[in-house]
């Protein structure tokens, strides 16, 4: 294990060690948190792996794609209860008139997904999936549940920022956060990073789990298969996605992300705290309104208690011991990205193996408690 973390941090060392001793010889994973916009922790391990090891993070992409969105909300540019077809006319059809960017953000506009699926070269495509989408009759009411837009969320509400601005979600992450704080996180991976780039590795379960795995029925035609692309022969393995060129350069918005720790919770230090001698990117008002729960209880395509603010999660759901208002999003192959403003912590955890189940990986809980419960005795 290297790295190193400042005084009163050494619980989250051990607790990171802790989790190296149960994992197989071959994990390799990444831990990084800010307080109040210094780095306090920054440790890595693994064979090949460094602090500036790039890997997939999957789902936490989506925490980049609503810190855009939250900042255009902040300048007044885009408002969450205007429709979306005001923004983008061609949305309407299918019964989709009514729906509200608020209700995109918050899962419950129905459309995740397209009934013949996407294959590899339209899931890297925002505007491919966008396209497609338009015309896509929703899978439940708008509005009246919620339910996982796992693959598309990011499509759809770049096309709101494309149309309203000119620019795409990628474009104004890089301008507005990306390069004026120097983060490792990119969407879309430049051709001279490359050789920073680690695959993401295949879930290895273990007997027991694999027999958990075995139990599950397959319903590719479920809400959960389409939201997930599973009923399109052609389509690639979650776990592969990043693994493909095609899918790192074009950095779609929901998924398609590429960054370290470091850049994971650079960017939550960056919009909630500020770092590096600048400000905040988000103001109190603008982080607890996206913060906010939403939509909570049963998610209709994941099948599990859920809470989302307005594009990010609602994290204190998970995780009860973080404070009130803190915000964030995980990704597949088991990483977690997060702000809790009321500690002052941004937290960054990123694996390279694909971890079981799926989701945040079960390790962040002690290694984010050891996190904010040092970072509130700093205070």
């Amino acid at each position: 294990m290297d790295g190193a973390v400042a005084a009163g941090f050494e619980s989250v060392r051990e607790e990171f060690a802790r989790v190296v001793a149960a994992e197989r010889d071959d994990y390799a994973g990444q831990l990084v948190a800010y307080v109040r916009g210094e780095r306090v922790v920054d440790l890595w391990t693994g064979p090949g792996f460094t602090a500036d090891t790039l890997t997939g993070v999957f789902s936490s992409t989506k925490g980049a794609m609503s810190l855009v969105v939250a900042l255009l909300v902040q300048d007044g540019v885009l408002d969450p209860d205007q429709r979306v077809s005001h923004y983008w006319p061609e949305f309407a059809a299918e019964g989709k008139q009514d729906v509200t960017l608020r209700e995109l953000l918050a899962h419950r506009a129905g459309v995740i997904g397209a009934d013949a699926g996407f294959s590899l070269e339209e899931l890297a495509d925002d505007r491919r999936i966008a396209a497609r989408l338009a015309g896509q009759r929703p899978y439940w009411r708008p509005g009246v549940a919620f339910g996982y837009h796992a693959w598309v969320i990011g499509a759809l509400t770049g096309e709101v920022v494309r149309r309203t601005t000119g620019r795409s979600i990628q474009e104004l992450f890089e301008e507005r956060v990306r390069a004026p704080y120097g983060l490792d996180f990119h969407l879309g991976l430049p051709d001279e990073l490359e050789p920073r780039f680690a695959t993401t590795l295949p879930m290895l379960p273990t007997p027991e789990q694999q027999a958990e795995i075995d139990a599950e029925v397959s319903e590719p035609e479920s809400l959960g298969g389409i939201a997930f692309n599973e009923h399109r022969a052609d389509a690639p393995e979650l776990w592969d996605f990043p693994n493909q060129r095609i899918a790192r350069a074009q950095g779609q918005a929901s998924a398609g992300g590429v960054a370290s720790a470091r850049g994971l919770a650079g960017m939550y230090a960056a919009a909630a705290t500020g770092m590096n001698g600048r400000p905040p990117l988000l103001d109190a008002g603008t982080m607890a309104a996206f913060a906010q729960i939403q939509s909570i209880g049963h998610d209709v395509v994941s099948r599990v208690h859920k809470a989302f603010g307005l594009g990010f999660s609602a994290v204190a759901e998970l995780y009860p011991f973080l404070g009130q208002g803190a915000f964030g999003h995980s990704g597949a192959a088991g990483s977690q990205a997060l702000a809790d403003p009321r500690s002052g912590l941004a937290y960054g955890y990123n694996r390279r193996r694909y971890a079981y189940p799926g989701g945040a990986a079960p390790e962040n809980e002690g290694l984010l408690r050891a996190c904010v419960t040092a970072a509130r005795a700093t205070r």
